[in-house]
């Protein structure tokens, strides 16, 4: 039998807490590297070490994660893993030198890799049993907590407050929210898979051309991201001349909008479907990057937010689709764990392949990379989406128990 309504909106209120207290530490420890950067005179070349070291266990991490859930299910996976996560905030604020930072940068990205695997892994179990979009506001109010902490650390520091001793009491009070938040999440059984209406049934196999071209967008849809994230500001100050005072404007109404439409995604996704949701969001973000990369020509500083804005508008509900339509098409947590992992490559992928263009052209030219994958999403997508809808490969032949209830049908009510 499905869970019934009341346990459904008790895990739903669990995942967003989930989502909401892992986004504001992620958006703790960013708003802290500065206090971190001089108390250990790391400067910039270390620091970038501390952070790829964090992305690149974090991705390590993910392979292993998705196998695991597959075993314990993803309620345990988080309630073991997710506060643990947390306190090892402690350590950057601790750490006395730049060789112990590495190492509690590396345990941080082993349990980033684990979250972020338990937190979207669970997220699709329980929209398949909603029956209807709900993934893209989990990460709504993921950008949401990020916003958060960096909102509160400003405020500490004009209070007084030390980053070091903001990041204890951060870490510990996240701990106690998140382990908190897991209570209500789904019960086991949480293994059940599901089957193309989002009932739970027998395990599938999505074909592999079919996983490969979710991998590509899903690195292409966080490549477009990095795109925004790591030089947008650049791109106002250095090709715009844009001031100090206004060139991080840039980064913020691309953030605002992609928070914003994230909250606004499940019913846009819920009328379109997956396949033309990301045709528009593919088209909105190729419109965005188009008027960003003529902004220089004509139009300044105001055509290339107006550009960040659509990039944004469009980049928030790629990945939600593509967890979501995994989830909806079948399969174990493995498979969610894929597109976690599509992520982190697209993360570590884009500010290097962006970069090395930019230097030896100019940064325009290295702006068309994203532009590009935009385009790629628009044309892709909705192809990829129909395919892996439409050509799940079943592993067992078993009934599936209560497919045609009304039960099942919580997120109507």
């Amino acid at each position: 039998m499905p869970p019934d309504t009341a346990v459904l909106r008790r895990a739903r209120t669990g995942v967003f807490g989930t989502f909401a207290t892992s986004g504001f530490v992620m958006g703790a420890w960013a708003a802290a590297l500065p206090s971190v950067d001089r108390r250990l005179d790391l400067g910039e070349a270390r620091l970038g070490t501390v952070l790829l070291l964090i992305q690149v266990v974090g991705l390590v991490t993910m392979l292993a994660a998705g196998k695991i859930a597959d075993r314990i299910t993803s309620r345990s996976l988080l309630r073991w893993t997710g506060p643990a996560t947390q306190l090892v905030l402690v350590a950057p604020a601790l750490a006395p030198s730049y060789e112990t930072l590495l190492v509690c940068g590396a345990i941080y990205g082993i349990g980033v890799g684990f979250v972020e695997v338990g937190l979207n892994a669970h997220s699709v179990e329980l929209e398949r049993y909603y029956r209807r979009p709900i993934i893209s506001s989990f990460h709504g109010f993921w950008s949401l907590g990020g916003a958060a902490a960096g909102a509160l650390t400003s405020v500490g520091l004009t209070l007084g407050l030390g980053n070091q001793a903001m990041l204890v009491i951060a870490a510990l009070a996240s701990a106690a929210v998140f382990a908190a938040f897991t209570r209500p999440l789904l019960p086991p059984p949480g293994q059940a898979t599901a089957d193309s209406t989002g009932t739970p049934g027998g395990p599938v196999r999505i074909g592999g051309l079919v996983l490969g071209a979710m991998f590509v967008l899903g690195l292409g849809g966080h490549l477009v991201e990095s795109g925004a994230v790591d030089w947008a500001n650049l791109h106002a100050a250095r090709v715009l001349d844009a001031d100090d005072a206004l060139a991080p404007l840039s980064y913020t109404v691309f953030a605002v909008a992609m928070t914003i439409f994230r909250l606004l995604g499940d019913p846009i996704r819920a009328r379109l479907g997956p396949a033309r949701t990301l045709l528009a969001a593919g088209t909105l973000a190729t419109a965005g990057y188009a008027l960003v990369l003529s902004s220089a020509a004509a139009g300044g500083l105001p055509l290339a937010w107006a550009g960040w804005i659509l990039a944004g508008s469009g980049i928030a509900v790629i990945v939600p689709v593509l967890f979501s339509a995994v989830g909806q098409a079948g399969g174990p947590p493995s498979n969610v764990a894929l597109i976690s992992i599509s992520g982190s490559a697209g993360l570590l992928a884009g500010p290097a392949a962006i970069g090395y263009l930019a230097e030896a052209t100019n940064l325009t030219a290295g702006l068309l990379i994203p532009a590009t994958l935009a385009v790629f999403i628009a044309l892709a997508g909705p192809l990829t989406m129909r395919r892996l809808l439409t050509t799940r490969v079943p592993e067992t032949d078993g009934p599936r128990p209560g497919a045609q209830s009304d039960e099942m049908t919580a997120g109507n009510r």
